[in-house]
C-alpha cells in the first residue's frame, strides 16, 4: 500500500553522539523523501559532529571520531537539510520524543529557522507501539517479515521505517491512509515546543508541563513574573522550547498594543 499524500513526507533517522536533545549532536543523518506522485529520493550524511563521539554510542551505531574527521559540520550541511525537509510533513521512528527535537536545536543552532507550525509529524514508533508493543526490528520482522540487516545503520533504519508504515496501514483498517490522521495518532501529548516543556490544555492554553509553574498558563507567569522568562532563556533549555516562549510573549506584547 502506497502512503495518500497531499505534500512530501520525509522520513528521516538520526545517529548521534548521545540522547540529550540540548547538549549532544548529530553524527548521521538519512532522509527519505516521498512524493505525492509516489516518485522517492533518499540522501545520507555523515557529520562531524566537533566533539568526542563516546564508545558508548560508537557501540550502538559504529561510528567513530575518525570515520567523521574529515566530513563536514551540521551547519555547513544544514542548508541542504533544510530544503530536502523544508515542504515536507516528518516521519520517524521515535521521532517525536527525540530526532525532530534534536534536528531542530541542529537547525536554530546553525541559524536555520526551523518550525513546523504548518507540517506535521507521523511517529511509527507510536504506531506500533500502541498496537503491538515492540521494538524496529522486531516491528520490521512482524510487519514485513524481514530481518533488519545494519540496524543503527542511519540508512538502514530510515528504509525499515518507511516499510513498516506502509505495512501498518495495509494491517489496520482503523488506520487511515492520510498523514493528518497518522500525525494525530501518533501524538502522545499536545506539546508546543518539540521537547514538551510547554503543552497546551483542555482549553487550548500554553501551560507549562514542569517546575514550580506546572499547569500554569505561559501568559501570565511571563506577566507576572518577568525574571522567570530571563531565566528560561538562559537556562539550559532547548532552543526551539526558548523560541516558542519568546513568541508567547511578543504575541502578549502585541495584543496590549493593539
Amino acid at each position: 500500500m502506497e502512503l495518500k499524500l497531499n505534500r512530501p513526507i520525509c522520513f528521516f533517522d538520526l545517529e548521534t553522539t548521545g540522547t540529550d536533545v540540548v547538549n549532544d549532536r548529530i553524527v548521521e543523518i538519512a532522509i527519505l523523501k516521498v512524493y505525492p506522485n509516489g516518485n522517492k529520493e533518499s540522501k545520507t550524511w555523515l557529520v562531524n559532529p566537533q566533539m568526542p563521539i563516546p564508545p558508548s554510542a560508537t557501540a550502538v551505531h559504529g561510528i567513530t571520531d575518525e570515520k567523521v574527521a574529515n566530513e563536514p559540520s551540521f551547519k555547513e550541511l544544514s542548508k541542504q537539510v533544510h530544503s530536502m525537509v523544508k515542504d515536507s510533513d516528518l516521519a520517524g521512528f521515535n521521532s517525536d520524543r527525540f530526532d525532530i527535537p534534536l534536528l531542530a536545536e541542529e537547525m536554530l543552532r546553525a541559524e536555520i529557522d526551523f518550525d513546523m507550525r504548518n507540517r506535521v509529524s507521523v511517529d511509527v514508533q507510536t504506531i506500533f507501539h500502541k498496537m503491538e508493543k515492540r521494538t524496529l526490528a522486531a516491528a520490521y520482522k512482524f510487519y514485513c517479515n524481514k530481518e533488519l540487516v545494519d540496524a543503527h545503520s542511519a540508512e538502514a533504519d530510515t528504509m525499515a521505517t518507511y516499510e513498516v508504515l506502509k505495512s501498518q496501514l495495509e494491517r489496520y483498517d482503523e488506520l487511515e491512509n492520510d498523514v493528518k490522521f497518522l500525525a494525530d495518532f501518533t501524538t502522545r501529548k499536545q506539546s508546543v515546543d518539540f521537547a514538551g516543556f510547554i503543552v497546551m490544555n483542555e482549553n487550548d492554553e500554553e501551560v507549562f508541563s514542569f517546575g514550580k509553574h506546572k499547569g500554569k498558563r505561559v501568559e501570565d507567569i511571563l506577566e507576572e513574573e518577568p525574571g522567570y522568562f530571563g531565566w528560561l532563556l538562559n537556562a539550559d533549555f532547548p532552543r526551539y522550547t526558548k523560541k516558542v516562549l519568546t513568541a508567547i510573549k511578543l504575541r502578549k506584547l502585541n495584543n496590549k498594543l493593539a
